[in-house]
């Protein structure tokens, strides 16, 4: 087959790895609008059940990366001064560009190319193809110009966030609410190198602009928001690269493809930041397309619907309780004050409604007593 992928992500990367590893005679090309060693972002996450899915799919990929992921055993909620750990999350991290690095190098040892640097408007650009992939991620040209055919509804959500970066190293996935003047401030971090951190921040859109971010420089913001996280830093710059506030869009796709086009990763469907699934779920879209493809050999329309039918359902899942977790994060200003540290930390837990108190019990049973002691005293 001539495949041709826009958008050399996670996705469209591993894609291109599983059908060249199987049928060497697979002409693919990937079409990347930035540099090589470009990349917006700091660290992803992985969960430890994420990555055992990577294991039972691919288990040569899985030993590829695992050398190279900070790990730990659990995540921490903060309110304020108080850090409740919570046991039984592991989760793993790697810096963005040093992931796409080590794809691009897996894929180029296949015999794939990629051409960086190139940009691509419309299809006429990508020449004669068999198979065009749309992995060219949330703003994809290929979805907006097609919604239509697609089926596309676009949900942006109030809250602010800005994805920034810290050289203190935290020791696990921590979640931490300060509460100001102004609102609740929630900053997302984990290490995602010995040395480097990614430091999230993110807001109501009422704390925004009662904080003054609307008009404010991005010094003025990264220094605003050390003051607010100065104990978490502790003394430690955030650092910037090409961050800005952003909104985020919940955007989902009835139609995963049409003609010879197939829709991956956050193309197809956007899941929030706060439950980590994005790169994931990328590349669990790859697996399940390689396999509709080896099952039902080079009939796109064939292999497209029956990754449909391989992905909807646990997608959804994930989906849902993404979009469940989004609305727990804007309702922050409001739960944060009327919550101790303990009841935060248990609402966080359950804030999707996948977790139920017997699996609080199961998972961290230390803070499910503390919760039910509360309960009781109440």
């Amino acid at each position: 087959m001539k495949i041709r992928i826009v958008g050399a992500g996670p996705a469209g990367l591993y894609f291109a790895a599983l059908m060249k590893r199987h049928d060497p005679s697979h002409d693919i090309v990937i079409f990347e609008r930035n540099p090589r060693d470009a990349t917006w972002g700091f660290g992803v996450v992985f969960s430890d059940r994420a990555l055992e899915f990577l294991r039972a799919d691919d288990e040569e990929l899985y030993h590829y990366l695992t050398p190279h992921l900070e790990n730990w055993p659990e995540i921490t909620v903060a309110r304020n001064d108080t850090r409740i750990p919570i046991a039984g999350n592991g989760f793993a991290s790697i810096g963005r560009l040093e992931l796409l690095t080590l794809l691009y190098e897996y894929v180029e040892k296949l015999g794939v190319e990629i051409r960086f640097e190139t940009e691509v408007s419309n299809f006429q650009e990508l020449g004669p193809a068999d198979l065009i992939i749309a992995a060219n991620g949330v703003s994809s040209w290929i979805r907006s110009e097609n919604e239509k055919k697609l089926g596309t509804t676009t949900d942006i959500r109030p809250n602010k966030f800005i994805w920034y970066g810290t050289t203190k190293a935290f020791n696990s996935l921590t979640l931490t609410f300060r509460e100001t003047d102004k609102g609740v401030f929630c900053a997302h971090h984990y290490r995602y190198r010995p040395d480097m951190s990614t430091f999230l921040v993110e807001v109501a859109e009422d704390t925004w602009h009662r904080a003054g971010f609307d008009s404010m420089s991005p010094e003025d913001t990264i220094a605003y928001c050390e003051r607010v996280f100065a104990t978490e830093l502790e003394g430690h710059p955030i650092i910037s690269n090409h961050s800005y506030w952003r909104n985020f869009p919940v955007i989902w796709n009835e139609n995963w493809g049409f003609d010879n086009v197939v829709l991956m990763g956050d193309a197809l469907r956007t899941a929030h930041f706060s439950i980590g699934s994005g790169t994931r779920l990328a590349m669990e879209d790859a697996v399940a397309l390689f396999k509709a493809f080896r099952e039902k050999g080079n009939d796109v329309a064939a292999a497209r619907d029956k990754f449909r039918d391989l992905r909807l359902p646990p997608m959804r899942k994930i989906w849902e309780a993404a979009n469940a977790s989004i609305k727990w994060y804007e309702r922050m200003d409001e739960l944060v004050p009327a919550m101790s540290p303990v009841e935060l930390a248990y609402s966080y837990m359950t804030r999707t409604g996948r977790v139920s108190r017997e699996d609080m019990r199961r998972i961290d049973p230390e803070l499910a007593a503390a919760y039910e002691a509360l309960s009781t005293d109440t």
